[in-house]
Formats: structure tokens, C-alpha cells, sequence
């Protein structure tokens, strides 16, 4: 972190009128004063983390709120410490005289003066949101760039006639975010925080009721926006903020994860769960495509993933048979209107395997009424009891057995009578085409109906650990009544400490919970107050299901270009949205490539629109100088060396080379896995072998609009 003394200014010679101290001594006291702050503020919040640390952890809701605080200021500390003064982003000059200084986070001094203004602010939109048809009230606004904790160069934009009268040495409108494009790219998105623009922000500040579909062709910012969006609404939204609902990020791939791994730690949120489509079902991520494209086409459809409930509902039937039972305190008559009773103790939404404990309550609660008044038999004991009934149990396990979601998918693959009867809309070649040999197989067009089972189903193994749990529990009750017994027996005249050990609630506290078996909460399962899905055109209907059944609100951030699904995308996104059961949808466009430099996307939109003609192709912001290189794949070898000699940073990506070994800073991706990513090389090999139709159009679409700088295609 800067001293307080020390200039925040490192411009080179070349820059040497942007150091005339008439334009930058106002920031040099301002960093001085930022920099004095974040050594107190650091302090203070180590100060108090270490309190919360010694404070009792407690129990609940207390134990849960401590946690919080302590990860709130750890957080806290960790982005103070990782940015220091280049927290701050750059600041605004109102027409009145004013300036803002826009920071990653908020900042306050001992005195209350507000050193920085949260970039997600209302008071911080100007910044972002201004142009020069819509000054939204600014004189002028100034971006930094920042290098190892140093201003290396700045950007003045005026937006009226008479800002920065003689100091012309810094005004180059737009330069800032025109400069930063050309940079070389990392394995990590680079941070693009202060360079954000006007059409980005209005998208990133728009409000979360309902779906929210964001549309733009390659390099328009799409991710950018999702990603700095979810920080947006954690911030604003309260719905969303505190911890009062969790947000998820869904990406296509693990190399697009990976990528984008740093951007929200970096903009200080370090709680949203990101994942892809497979992560969502424990083991998917193993699972293959599906070889035949009509069964992936009946797999895809959300009717199939409808049928796990009526599936489901055949296996929570009650007997309509009565049954006598037996117990210790007398015989009970079960008719077949007691079944009834006890199976509809189980609320709508509860999942099958749990809903099972509360029918055997039920069950047992209905017995326990129905035996004689004299009879001092209690609900525990006769639980327990009834479970030693084989004839009982045997009746109740056939009636509402223990499901695995497994199992259940399976029988959908194995037996063509089942599946036809839980999913009456296919036809019997349908039916006989989604029968398999082997129906554990799974690809990843089961994954839908696997989760949809999980969630329907739940986990067997919960109830199985709930009954081990009450067995553990009734066994420390059964030994704390033997001690109190004993005690009572001894009788040392301590009545009332007597009387309060008999007490449900004194034992019920010298019950080790803390040591009984628990499960691992299942982070991805939900709900999430809001969700994020990027390349949102690959999802099919069944898969949709996946996301919205995480998402009682139905709020979203869906991100996409319909020209970039491998599939084809006939319909509008409210067409394909509302089809699948989103509610209120709103769609906003991106047109501007800032990614891809224009010699590249004049080739690239000759390749999609041979496939798609009416493609939305996006208009590149910059050219980039050098044009798309040609050759054979016994120039790959060489081409890399000689980029990677001339180039000692930047990232490059080997698309389609079958074969080809990654190494450092060369990655070496499908289309497939490409989206969503960037480097400063792409070397497309053979696209010719991508396939035909709309997939090998996409497909070389998707590898060539890669290229921030250099795109070479090698013939196979």
C-alpha cells in the first residue's frame, strides 16, 4: 500500500504533460487522505474481527449471525489489503464544481468525509452512464489506469466546452477504454471495471424482477455485464443483499469458470456459488453427450422431465387393505381410511424419502389414539415399538418405499410399460427408442431428469440418517433417565434439582447433538434469490427446468446470442422463456464488438451468415492492424514459437488441433469450450472439420471471434 507521502503518480516520460501539477495535485491529496483512511480502517477492522473471534460462538441463529460478521470483515480486510489505493477507480466533476471519486467499495474517514463512493451507487452512475448526449449532469469524468499499485496513465473526457481550459495533455475521448482492448490478455478475465461503458451500465443497473435477457453477437461485453450485474444486485437489491438470498452463476464449461474465477472476489464478493449445467448433479459432470440425436431431442423436452412426478406419486399410494397391529399396550385396527390419513400428513413440496418419516408419524400417532384410555403407552416408544412390526413395516415399505433418483430415471429406460404410463405424450416408438440395455448409462441428456428425481425424491440416505439420529438421541435420553433414577434413588435432599433433571428441557440440553451424524449441506441445491446464465442459447427446455425449479422468483440474468447456438434458435428468447415456464421477460441487445478487431469479424461474419442469414453479427469498435493469417498445420509448430517469442505475456488458444499439447500460455480447446473466453492468438485448425449445417457454421463462428489481436486459420 502507498505511504501517504508517496505519489500515487507513476507516469512515464512520454506522459510527461499529463504530470503538470495543475492537473493531478487535487488526486495527490485525495490519494494522501484514501491512503491514511485505509491504514486506520484496516486497523480498526482487525481490531474488531479479533473480537468477534474471541466472542462465544453460541448456538443457531447467534452462531450463524457471528459467522457472518466474521466473514464480512474478513472480506472487508482482504480488499482493502489486495488494492490499496487502486480502489479507486477515477473520479467525476459535476457542473457545479464537484468531484466524486468512484472506488471499487465505499470509504469513509475518521471525520465521516466520503473518500470514495461505491461504484454500484446511485451517486457513482454518472461515472459509468455518461455521455456527451447525456452528460447526466457531469463537467468532466477522469479513468486511471493502474499498474502494481500506480497510476501509469489517465483519461480526461470533457463534456462541456469550457472543461480543462488549457490543460488539453489528458483529453482524448474515450481513450481510456480503447487503450485497455489492445492489452494482453491473462488466463483470468482482466479486470474491466473502470472501463465499463454507458450502453453496459444501464444493463448492469437494471432491476431483477423477472427474467432479464441480455442478447449481443461475440466480444459485446455479454459476460462482463452478467458477472459485474450479479455484484450490482447484491448490492442494491434487498432482496438479495446481506445474506438474505444467495445469487448463482452458471457458466458452459470449467475453462470458462476458471476464467472468470477472479471478477466478482475482485469487485468484493466472495460469497456467489458458480457452477455449470453438470455441476448441478453430483457425477455429471463424467457423463457423456448422447450418441443419437433423437433421443437427445426426446430427452431435451421438459414434458419427460414431468413425468418423474407422477412417477414418483405411484410409489405414495396408501393400502386399501386394513391391517391389525399389535402392540404391548393393546391391538389397533389400521382401515384403509387410517392409510389415507397418515399418507396425507405429507405436505405438498416435501420430498418423497423425507415426507416417509412424517407418514410413519403419522401412522403411529393414529395407533397411539386409537389404543385404550388406560393405556400409558407414549408416541417414542410405540415409534419404536411399530418398527419391530415386520408385517407393518413391510405394508408401509411397499406402500412408501425408500427411492433412489436413480433407480426411478432407470425405470424409465428399462421398462417401456412404465415409462408410458408417466409420460402418456410419447408415442410407442418413442418409447422403444429411449430403451437401453444398460439404463444406469447416463449422458449428459439424463442429467435433467436425474435432478428432477433428486429433487422429488430427495436424498434416501437423509432419512436413513434422520432414523439413526433419533435411535442416537433416544438412546442418550434413555441413559440420562437411568442417571436420573439413580440419582433419585440416592436421594441426597436436593428435591428440586431432582425435580428439574426430570425436566424435557434440562435433558434435552445434555443431549450431544453436536457429535450426531449430519449431512454436508448441498450448496448448488437453492433456492437462490437470483440466477445467472451465460451462453444461455445452448439450454434445452428440460435443462431450463434444472435452473428454474432453484429459482422460486424467477429472477434472472440471461445472457446469449442466438447466432452462437449449435443447435439452431428459430424462436425469439421470450418465445423459448416463456415456453418454459419464465415469467415476466425483458430483453435488452448489445451491438458493439469490443473484442473481436474488425479484419477478424469481416471473416468471421462471412461463416455464420453462409448458415445464418439474418445472424445479429455485431459492428467491431477497433481495427486491429493485422490481417486474418492463412496456412497449414505444419505451420502451427513455428507460429506458436515465434508469437510466443515476440509476445512475453498474453494468452494463446489452439482451436480444433486434434492432438496438439497445451503449454504455457497456449491453451488447446474445442469450439465448444472455447466460448465465452479470449485470447490474444487464436489458431483455428481445420475448421473445415467442425462439421456441416448450423453446428460446423457455430462452431467456426465461436473459435474465430476468439481473437482479441491475431487470428491464423491452418488448413487441415
Amino acid at each position: 500500500m502507498n505511504a501517504p507521502h508517496e505519489s500515487a503518480f507513476d507516469l512515464p516520460e512520454r506522459l510527461a504533460a499529463k504530470a503538470d501539477p495543475a492537473l493531478i495535485a487535487a488526486d495527490e491529496r485525495h490519494f494522501a487522505a484514501i491512503a491514511a483512511s485505509l491504514e486506520t480502517s484496516i486497523a480498526d477492522l482487525s481490531d474488531q474481527l479479533a473480537a468477534a473471534r474471541r466472542a462465544p460462538g453460541g448456538t443457531g441463529q447467534h452462531a450463524a449471525d457471528r459467522d457472518r460478521e466474521i466473514h464480512r470483515i474478513t472480506a472487508r480486510i482482504a480488499t482493502l489489503r489486495r488494492y490499496g489505493l487502486d480502489l479507486c477507480l477515477g473520479q467525476a466533476v459535476d457542473r457545479d464544481g464537484g468531484t466524486v471519486y468512484i472506488g471499487r467499495i465505499g470509504l469513509i474517514d475518521g471525520q465521516g468525509r466520503r473518500l470514495l463512493v461505491d461504484w454500484r451507487s446511485p451517486a457513482a452512475e454518472p461515472f459509468f452512464g455518461a455521455t456527451h448526449a447525456d452528460p447526466m449532469g457531469l463537467e468532466s469524468r477522469r479513468r486511471f489506469r493502474w499498474t502494481d499499485g500506480r497510476i501509469t496513465d489517465y483519461w480526461d473526457e470533457a463534456f462541456t466546452a469550457d472543461a480543462f481550459t488549457g490543460h488539453a495533455a489528458a483529453l482524448d475521448d474515450q481513450s481510456a477504454f480503447i487503450a485497455s482492448l489492445g492489452t494482453e490478455r491473462s488466463e483470468r478475465m482482466r479486470d474491466v471495471l473502470g472501463t465499463i461503458q454507458s450502453d453496459q451500465d444501464a444493463i448492469i443497473r437494471a432491476g431483477s424482477a423477472g427474467a432479464l435477457v441480455v442478447d449481443g453477437g461475440p466480444g459485446t461485453g455479454k459476460t462482463v455485464v452478467a458477472l459485474h450485474r450479479a455484484a450490482y444486485l447484491l448490492y442494491s437489491d434487498p432482496r438479495l443483499g446481506h445474506h438474505r438470498g444467495d445469487v448463482l452463476v452458471v457458466g458452459p464449461s470449467d475453462p470458462y469458470l476458471a476464467y472468470v474465477s477472479d471478477v466478482l472476489p475482485s469487485l468484493g464478493e466472495e460469497g456467489v456459488q458458480t457452477c455449470t449445467l453438470r455441476d448441478l448433479v453430483p457425477g455429471g459432470a463424467d457423463a457423456p453427450a448422447e450418441d443419437d440425436p433423437e433421443t437427445a431431442r426426446l430427452k431435451a423436452s421438459a414434458a419427460l422431465v414431468r413425468a418423474v412426478e407422477p412417477a414418483a406419486r405411484r410409489y405414495e399410494l396408501p393400502p386399501k387393505r386394513g391391517m391389525e397391529v399389535g402392540t404391548p399396550w393393546g391391538d389397533v385396527y389400521l382401515g384403509a381410511a387410517d392409510w389415507a390419513e397418515a399418507f396425507g400428513a405429507a405436505e405438498a413440496g416435501t420430498a418423497h424419502n423425507e415426507a416417509r418419516d412424517l407418514v410413519w408419524r403419522e401412522l403411529a400417532a393414529i395407533v397411539l389414539a386409537k389404543l385404550p384410555e388406560d393405556a400409558d403407552a407414549a408416541e417414542g416408544p410405540l415409534r419404536r415399538d411399530l418398527a419391530r412390526n415386520r408385517e407393518l413395516v413391510a405394508a408401509f415399505d411397499k406402500a412408501w418405499p425408500l427411492i433412489e433418483p436413480a433407480d426411478l430415471v432407470a425405470a424409465f429406460w428399462a421398462s417401456p410399460e412404465f415409462l408410458k404410463w408417466c409420460a402418456p405424450h410419447l408415442g410407442d416408438d418413442e418409447v422403444t427408442r429411449l430403451q437401453r440395455e444398460d439404463p444406469f448409462a447416463w449422458t449428459a441428456s439424463d442429467l435433467p431428469l436425474l435432478d428432477a428425481a433428486r429433487r422429488r425424491l430427495g436424498d434416501p440416505e437423509s432419512s436413513r440418517r434422520a432414523r439413526r439420529r433419533e435411535a442416537e438421541i433416544a438412546a442418550e435420553r434413555e441413559v440420562i433417565d437411568k442417571v436420573v433414577g439413580d440419582l433419585l434413588e440416592a436421594d441426597d435432599g436436593d428435591v428440586e434439582g431432582m425435580v428439574m433433571l426430570h425436566g424435557a428441557d434440562l435433558q434435552d440440553a445434555l443431549v450431544h447433538y453436536e457429535d450426531l451424524e449430519t449431512a454436508d449441506p448441498d450448496l448448488l441445491a437453492g433456492p437462490f434469490a437470483h440466477i445467472v446464465v451465460d451462453e444461455a442459447q445452448e439450454l434445452t427446455d428440460a435443462e431450463w427446468q434444472m435452473l428454474l425449479q432453484r429459482c422460486p422468483s424467477r429472477s434472472f440474468t440471461i445472457v446469449g446470442d442466438r447466432a452462437q447456438a449449435r443447435h439452431g434458435f428459430t424462436e425469439s428468447w421470450t418465445e423459448r422463456l416463456e415456453r418454459v415456464g419464465m415469467g415476466r421477460i425483458e430483453t435488452a441487445s448489445l451491438s458493439i464488438n469490443y473484442r473481436t478487431p474488425e479484419e477478424v469479424m469481416v471473416e468471421a461474419e462471412r461463416v455464420i451468415r453462409a448458415a445464418l442469414p439474418d445472424a445479429n453479427v455485431p459492428t467491431s469498435v477497433r481495427r486491429g492492424g493485422v490481417p486474418v493469417g492463412r496456412g497449414t498445420l505444419a505451420d502451427l509448430e513455428g507460429l506458436l514459437e515465434e508469437w510466443l517469442e515476440e509476445h512475453p505475456e498474453g494468452t494463446a488458444c489452439v482451436i480444433g488441433g486434434e492432438g496438439f499439447a497445451a503449454r504455457p500460455r497456449v491453451r488447446s480447446l474445442t469450439p465448444e469450450l472455447s466460448k465465452g473466453l479470449e485470447f490474444d492468438l487464436v489458431v483455428v485448425v481445420d475448421p473445415d472439420a467442425f462439421g456441416d449445417g448450423i453446428e460446423g457454421a457455430v462452431d467456426r463462428y465461436v473459435a474465430m471471434t476468439r481473437a482479441t489481436g491475431r487470428l491464423v486459420v491452418l488448413a487441415g
